[in-house]
């Protein structure tokens, strides 16, 4: 019994840790009726595969390579599906397998990679740790046309801690389309019509408003004191028509690209809930608060740009519509909070605490959490270098784009100025009723 016992547990396949850090390369590509699909990913991420050694530890290639079969079918080919237009495609054929030194370089086009994986295998001999050695693996999906329209769903986010997957798409026409993301993407169309990009980027930019909790810290100050429909739309006009403004800049390229540029805008970010927590706590007049809002909303435009910098890859050739589209996201995320918010906080002043108390204390607690986030940001700022650029037509173009993108503020702070005078001259008024802080302030009587 207790040889029985021993032996099987000494000659038992040992699974090794999983990486922390893990880089996936794939190419895809439809001629005629296949589909290409060329992986490579570190052979020490199939782990429960333990493979052969030889020497001081020393990969066996010979004998390794009868083994990529199964751990390239169970590793990944099983993780991956692909859709020709909304069909999903049969399993894929493992048309080759090779093992690869980390210092390769085929992987650099699709051809190369194609040419690598169906050449010579790497020599016997080769002196190669299991820890460095590269697998690299051809699948083939039988299609129908290479004119259709492709999506894959690659869930490679197991073979490591952290997996980043390069995926990179041949059109018919010949063009590359980059995509890099972290984890299980989803589905990934990767030649989207229209309708698909517009849905997909509403989705993101919903999702965003709702987890950014700065951006929602910073609507819930502007609404606390002004619930009445007419002020708070001019408010959430004037925060929207701003942001956007910015957020369609940066995505055209007219914001700065330096290192330094996005923790400045984040430091701002924070200090803009905090003025705006310590207004409600002095006490906040409408005429002001509108054009506060407009002013930071600027800022937050820029912030609603960094998330939506990663995710522009998977807009296909609809850079336009998955922009606005993106900005209609942000905008029903925020409708969403403010038909939430505003019952919430009116049965909370009415009910709870008296409406001015209500004001100050959940002000007083904005400020303490955004003051925290300015203080660690301002800090992180410290650590970039500011400089000067230099004076050249880059930096012409760039004024020019910027006397520009001040014109277009000036006109919609006008625009902005006459429908906020239409809202809220009635709204103001003594005989509505409103609260005095709703009101613009008035000259002392004699």
């Amino acid at each position: 019994m207790l040889a029985g016992l021993v032996i099987p547990s000494a000659t038992a396949p040992r699974a090794h840790e999983i990486p922390s850090k893990v880089t996936v390369l794939a190419f895809v590509k439809a001629e005629g009726t296949r589909l290409r699909l060329l992986i490579r990913a570190p052979l020490w991420s199939m782990r429960d595969v333990e493979f052969p050694q030889r020497g001081l530890g020393y990969l066996d290639i010979a004998r390794a390579s009868a083994m990529l079969g199964d751990a390239a079918k169970v590793w990944l080919a099983d993780y991956v599906q692909v859709y020709e237009e909304d069909r999903l495609l049969a399993a894929p054929t493992i048309r080759a397998t090779r093992i690869s030194l980390p210092s390769d370089r085929s992987f650099g086009s699709y051809a190369t990679a194609l040419a690598y994986i169906n050449g010579p295998p790497l020599a016997a001999n080769e002196d190669l740790p299991p820890q460095q050695a590269m697998m690299d693996v051809l699948l083939e999906y039988p299609i129908t046309s290479a004119e259709s329209r492709f999506s894959i769903r690659p869930a490679f986010a197991h073979l490591g801690v952290t997996t980043t997957t390069v995926l990179r798409f041949i059109t018919p026409s010949g063009s590359e389309r980059a995509f890099e993301y972290l984890g299980d993407p989803g589905v990934v169309r990767l030649d989207p019509r229209w309708h698909q990009a517009a849905l997909r980027f509403i989705s993101l930019g919903f999702q965003h408003i709702l987890d950014g909790i700065d951006h929602l810290l910073f609507l819930l100050g502007l609404i606390i004191p002004f619930r009445r429909v007419r002020p708070l739309i001019a408010i959430i006009t004037a925060f929207t028509v701003a942001h956007s403004i910015t957020l369609i800049a940066s995505a055209l390229g007219w914001a700065p690209d330096a290192l330094w540029f996005p923790p400045l805008i984040e430091a701002l970010i924070a200090l803009s809930i905090v003025y705006m927590a310590f207004e409600n706590i002095i006490g906040p007049r409408f005429q002001r608060r509108w054009i506060i809002a407009f002013a930071f909303g600027l800022v937050h435009g820029f912030g609603f740009s960094f998330a939506l910098r990663d995710t522009m890859q998977f807009a296909g050739s609809h850079l336009l519509t998955s922009l606005l589209s993106f900005n209609i996201g942000v905008e029903l995320g925020q409708l969403l909070v403010v038909l939430v918010a505003v019952p919430v906080f009116s049965f909370l002043f009415r009910r709870v605490v008296e409406e001015r108390m209500g004001t100050i204390i959940l002000s007083a607690l904005v400020a303490h959490t955004a003051w925290h986030w300015m203080v660690d940001r301002v800090r992180v700022l410290r650590e970039y270098q500011f400089t000067w650029p230099a004076f050249d037509l880059a930096l012409i173009a760039s004024v020019l784009r910027g006397l520009m993108v001040l014109l277009l503020l000036g006109g919609a702070l006008w625009i902005l100025s006459l429908l906020v005078r239409r809202l809220t001259v009635p709204a103001l008024s003594a005989a509505d009723g409103a609260p005095l802080n709703d009101r613009t302030e008035q000259p002392p009587s004699a």
